[in-house]
């Protein structure tokens, strides 16, 4: 993997991890259109340049992270994030059989997109407006939904989280705050997995140019997903899902389209 290709890759990166889009199909489509090789580092940094999104989220919600004073905040984090850690520990070998199956990646993308014009329709009447006052029963709830997206690779966390929160009656907004929120300790969970199975399997991985690779695409990722979270509340809250829907439909059809001429792309 070359510099500017780590480069692409995080900016795909950053701009897709917290639409209802499914970076993971983003990042396997991107990284096999460019011709990168397929191996364990590719898949390692795919999955730990997410560490520098999740930073994104907790620099832009820097009060809510750090008021210690409202320690419901984090309880219900905890909570919401308990689900994924239990389905993941769990069905751990099935994950990475989805996650190395592209035509499985494909039809979620897309299916997921014919689901998303519809969520609008769905929920239309929200009673949380503040995410101070999402429960922690309604947190679990959320959590639930993220399940989702571990299952069935390509759904997107994002879209199944926020999409959880409408159910559980919250806004546009608030759910996808929440959705923010979650990511946080969900995907550094991931991290911190990732980089330990790295460095005790696979330490010939840790080279100091892949180090390199990885602290720079982290850097763009986190750049990158300011902007991104910024443009997409504003744009969620005015227009809804339809959009990514349709955009969703055209992407999973594409990656369809590819696997069945012929393309390879796995990215192990």
């Amino acid at each position: 993997m070359s510099l500017l290709q780590a480069v692409i890759l995080a900016i795909v990166e950053g701009l897709t991890e917290f639409l209802p889009v499914s970076s993971t199909g983003h990042m396997v489509f991107t990284a096999s259109s460019m011709g990168i090789e397929k191996d364990a580092f590719t898949k390692l940094f795919i999955e730990t340049i997410q560490f520098g999104a999740i930073i994104s989220v907790v620099l832009l919600y820097w009060r809510k992270f750090f008021d210690f004073k409202k320690w419901q905040f984090y309880l219900k984090l905890v909570v919401a994030f308990f689900p994924a850690v239990v389905v993941g520990v769990m069905l751990k070998k099935h994950i990475d059989t989805m996650l190395e199956t592209p035509i499985f990646i494909a039809s979620v993308t897309l299916l997921g997109g014919i689901v998303l014009l519809f969520v609008d329709n769905w929920f239309k009447k929200p009673e949380i407006e503040n995410v101070d006052n999402v429960t922690v029963k309604k947190s679990f709830f959320i959590g639930v939904f993220q399940v989702l997206a571990i299952v069935f690779p390509g759904l997107s966390r994002s879209a199944a989280t926020i999409i959880g929160g409408m159910q559980q009656k919250l806004s546009r907004k608030v759910a996808a705050e929440f959705s923010f929120f979650l990511a946080v300790p969900t995907l550094a969970g991931a991290f911190a997995k990732s980089m330990w199975d790295a460095y005790k399997d696979t330490p010939e991985l840790l080279t100091k140019n892949n180090i390199q690779l990885l602290a720079v695409g982290n850097i763009v990722a986190f750049i990158i997903a300011i902007i991104a979270i910024k443009a997409f509340i504003s744009f969620l809250t005015k227009y809804g899902f339809k959009v990514f829907g349709y955009y969703r439909i055209i992407l999973g059809a594409a990656i369809l389209l590819f696997i069945i001429l012929g393309y390879d792309l796995k990215i192990t």
